[in-house]
Formats: structure tokens, sequence, C-alpha cells
């Protein structure tokens, strides 16, 4: 894995993963444009994870291979591994940054909530309805498995709540803008920190 961010403040990393059931190239920075480039063998997720993208103002490449032929678990369950690697690396000692953020996204009739600590305390809570298992080929329940492993590996606390909503796609939706808004929030620079957001001196 590679990281460069003190020198520059363009705070990135990129990170290889393969195992026998997934070949995973993903690189991220924190201070992009909002530029994706996306070839995960599941269109949902490229979708999701362009929508990240964009409402974060990242720079995102995902080159990913999986056992899909099975189903997309395991693809999924890496790229969030691998995203949230690369989001801990990029971070560094985390100077400066805002540390929390918590933002509300609509879309249409769904509201979704997304809570962000960047604590280095891994912890996800999930509080999500939705109106069926299914978008298109994408089965549901890869949303928990992709946000659970993205907080565990970027070692963040991390709350996602949505608060309501008709249409699962666009429940999804919304907390895929709002956890890239949040992101954005959490690790912005603020000037008024001097060294690093805790009491302890550390995170």
């Amino acid at each position: 894995m590679t990281t460069n961010h003190e020198e520059t403040r363009v705070r990135s990393a990129s990170v290889s993963r393969r195992t026998n059931e997934t070949d995973i190239k993903l690189s991220f920075s924190v201070d992009g444009s909002g530029q994706s480039n996306l070839q995960t063998d599941v269109p949902f997720l490229d979708h999701m994870l362009d929508l990240f993208t964009k409402h974060g103002h990242f720079d995102l490449t995902v080159e990913a291979h999986g056992d899909i032929e099975i189903d997309d678990h395991h693809t999924v369950e890496d790229i969030g591994i691998c995203l949230g690697q690369c989001l801990r690396e990029a971070l560094g000692d985390k100077r400066g940054i805002k540390r929390y953020a918590s933002v509300f996204v609509p879309m249409d009739e769904a509201l979704a909530q997304v809570v962000i600590d960047c604590s280095n305390r891994p912890h996800f809570e999930y509080r999500a309805e939705y109106p069926s298992n299914r978008v298109g080929s994408f089965d549901v329940e890869l949303v928990h498995e992709f946000l659970w492993k993205l907080a565990l590996e970027a070692r963040i606390t991390l709350h996602v709540i949505v608060h309501y909503g008709q249409n699962t796609h666009h429940m999804i939706e919304a907390v895929f803008k709002a956890l890239g808004r949040a992101i954005d929030e959490a690790t912005s620079i603020d000037p008024r920190i001097s060294g690093v957001p805790s009491t302890k001196g550390v995170l």
C-alpha cells in the first residue's frame, strides 16, 4: 500500500487484494474532484460508488473481479475492505481533520442519515428496513456487508440510519450519497485545529 498525504496534502492510497474469491485493485483520494473509474462486475455497486465519489468530492478507481457466478457477496465485501484500508491509510495521523460529521440526504421520498467519527475505534450501527430484498440482481443485504467492512478497516465509528422510504433503490442511493458527504466533512481540514482533534492527543 502506498500513500501520499503529508507533503502535498493530497491524501491518497492504493491497495491490491487477491484471494481465491476476488482480485481487486483500488485507488482512493480524499482530496479529489469527484472522478470515478469503476469496473466491479456488480453494476448496482458501480452506480452507488459513483454517487459516493461524486458527492464526497473524492477520486476513486476500482478494478475488481470476483466469483459473481456464485453471487456478489465476496466482491462487495472485499471492495469494502479495500476502500476502508485506503481511507485509513490516506488520513495518516488525522492531524487537523474535523473528525465528526452528521449528514442527512433525501432522495425523493427516502431520507438517510450517516454519522461518522474518525475515532480509530471501529464500530458500526445500521438501522434500515427496505421494502424489497433485491434491486435488480443486487442483494440488498450486501449494503450492510459493504458498510460494516468499510467501518472496520477504516477504523471509524459509523452509524447509518434510513429514516423512511418506499423505493429500495432510492433508500440505498440516499445512504451512499450521505456516506460520501459525511466522510468528506469529517476528513476536511479545519484551520482552527492544531494537531489531532482529541484530548488524548492521538486517534
